[in-house]
């Protein structure tokens, strides 16, 4: 269920609570949870991942993504996330495990990665990072 991006980093589709274990298992410690609470009806609320995650001894932030897009408070949200693990293991979530995917293309984009190569990573995931593409062009360092 948790798809790899990079030997670091992880993404899912919503996780349950039970899940947290079996991310702690594979040596995640600290979930990034991208999914608006009510999203949809029946969704597990970030707070009962949380709780869970703790639980487990495993860190947790929320840097919520709506269907409207990007902002740069969510590329630094996701830059603290990924420097806070240090050479831990990273579980990013959403709903389909898409927009955790596209917010970490960006931001890892801006930080001066290879744009091809991260498209390449997430293709091998089974995530299409096509529809940020341009934007990960404007802000790759010149």
């Amino acid at each position: 269920m948790f798809r790899k991006l990079t030997d670091r980093v992880l993404v899912a589709p919503q996780i349950s609570v039970e899940q947290v274990a079996q991310a702690r298992a594979q040596g995640v410690t600290l979930i990034v949870n991208n999914r608006p609470d009510d999203e949809e009806p029946g969704q597990v609320n970030g707070a009962e991942i949380e709780a869970a995650a703790q639980a487990a001894g495993i860190a947790y932030v929320a840097v919520p993504v709506s269907h409207g897009g990007f902002a740069p408070w969510q590329l630094d949200g996701m830059a603290a996330a990924l420097e806070q693990a240090g050479d831990g293991k990273i579980l990013a979530y959403c709903r389909s495990g898409t927009r955790s995917t596209l917010l970490w293309s960006l931001t890892r984009a801006r930080a001066g990665d290879n744009a091809d190569v991260l498209a390449a990573q997430a293709a091998a995931a089974g995530y299409d990072i096509s529809p940020v593409r341009q934007i990960m062009d404007a802000l790759a360092p010149q």
